[in-house]
C-alpha cells in the first residue's frame, strides 16, 4: 500500500521547484555523501580496496538509514514520501519531453535540452541525433530511476531502495573507466550492474508487454550488443516497439564510436513525436509497476 501510494504522489506532484528549491534534494544528500568519500578516500594507494569498501559503506548507510525510517510510528507516512521521491517517473518523462518540445522550436534548443540527460556530445547533433539520444536516456532512466528503485523496494523495502539509489549515485560519479576512477569506482560500478541485473531485463519485458510486442527475438539478439550490461535491454525492448534504430555511432569528449545499432530495421530518422512516444511507453510501465503493486497489496 506505501509502494501504491509513493507511486501515485510522484506522478502527481514530481519534483516540485517550490520545495527542492528550499532544501536539498536527497540526490543532492547522496551525491555529496559520495563526493565526499571521493574526496577523502581517492588518494595514497590501494584504490581498488577503498573503493570496495566505500561501495560495502554506501551500501550498509542505506539498509540502517532506510530500516530507521521504517520504524518510525508514523502508519508509513514518511516512507511513502521517501519511496515517492527516490522513484522518478514524473520527471523523467518531463525531462524527456523537454528535449521534444525544445526540438520542435530548432536544432540549437534540442541540442541544450538534451545535453542536460545524456553525457554525449551534443554540439553537432542532428535533429535525428537528439531524437535518439532523448529516447535512449528514456529507456536507460526507466531502468535506473523507476523500474529498479520499485524492484528493491518491492524485495527490502525502504533499506532496499535507499541502498540501490546510494550505489547507483556512486555508479553515476565514480564508476567511470578514467585514471581517477578506474580503480576507485570499480566496486561501485560493478555492485551497480549486479543490482540492475534483474530490474534491467524486468524493464524490457514490461516494455514489450505493455505494447503487445511478444517476440523476443530482436530483444535477445541486440541486448547483449550494448557497451553495458543492462542499459541495452530496455533499449532493445523500445526500439522496436517504436520502430526505431538505437545506440548507434555518436561522440564522446570529441572522439566518435562507432557502436552496432539495436533494431537495424527502424528508421535513422526519429523527430519529436518518436521522442513524445518514448515518454508515452514510460507512462505505460508505470501503469503496469502500479497494477504490480496493487497485485501485490491484495495478496
Amino acid at each position: 500500500m506505501i509502494l501504491i501510494v509513493a507511486l501515485l504522489l510522484d506522478a502527481a506532484l514530481g519534483e516540485p521547484r517550490w520545495l527542492w528549491d528550499r532544501m536539498p534534494h536527497p540526490a543532492v544528500l547522496m551525491g555529496r555523501l559520495v563526493g565526499w568519500c571521493d574526496q577523502r578516500f581517492n588518494r595514497d594507494g590501494d584504490l581498488k580496496l577503498k573503493g570496495t569498501l566505500v561501495a560495502a559503506g554506501l551500501t550498509l548507510t542505506g539498509l540502517i538509514l532506510g530500516w530507521l525510517i521504517h520504524m518510525i510510528p508514523d502508519h508509513g507516512v514518511l516512507e511513502a514520501l521517501a519511496v515517492a521521491i527516490l522513484v522518478a517517473q514524473k520527471s523523467l518523462v518531463e525531462h524527456v519531453r523537454a528535449v521534444a518540445t525544445a526540438l520542435r522550436r530548432s536544432i540549437p534548443e534540442g541540442r541544450h535540452a538534451v545535453s542536460m540527460i545524456v553525457g554525449r556530445d551534443t554540439a553537432e547533433m542532428t535533429g535525428p541525433d537528439i531524437s535518439r539520444a532523448a529516447i535512449e536516456s528514456a529507456a536507460e532512466n526507466l531502468s535506473d530511476g523507476v523500474v529498479a528503485p520499485v524492484f528493491w523496494y518491492l524485495i527490502l523495502g525502504l533499506p532496499g531502495i535507499l541502498a540501490y539509489k546510494l550505489i547507483n549515485t556512486a555508479d553515476s560519479m565514480i564508476g567511470h573507466l578514467t585514471p581517477r576512477y578506474k580503480d576507485f569506482g570499480w566496486a561501485s560500478a560493478r555492485l551497480d550492474d549486479v543490482l540492475n541485473l534483474i530490474p534491467a531485463r524486468l524493464t524490457a519485458l514490461l516494455i514489450a508487454l505493455t505494447h503487445g510486442w511478444t517476440d523476443p527475438a530482436p530483444i535477445l539478439r541486440d541486448a547483449p550488443k550494448h557497451r553495458s550490461p543492462n542499459a541495452g535491454w530496455p533499449e532493445s525492448a523500445l526500439a522496436p516497439v517504436l520502430n526505431v534504430a538505437l545506440s548507434g555511432p555518436r561522440s564522446y569528449n570529441g572522439v566518435r564510436k562507432d557502436y552496432p545499432w539495436v533494431w537495424p530495421e527502424g528508421r535513422r530518422d526519429p523527430g519529436p513525436d518518436d521522442i513524445d512516444a518514448a515518454a508515452d511507453a514510460l507512462w505505460r510501465v508505470w501503469a503496469a509497476l502500479l497494477a504490480v503493486a496493487v497485485l501485490v497489496a491484495l495478496t
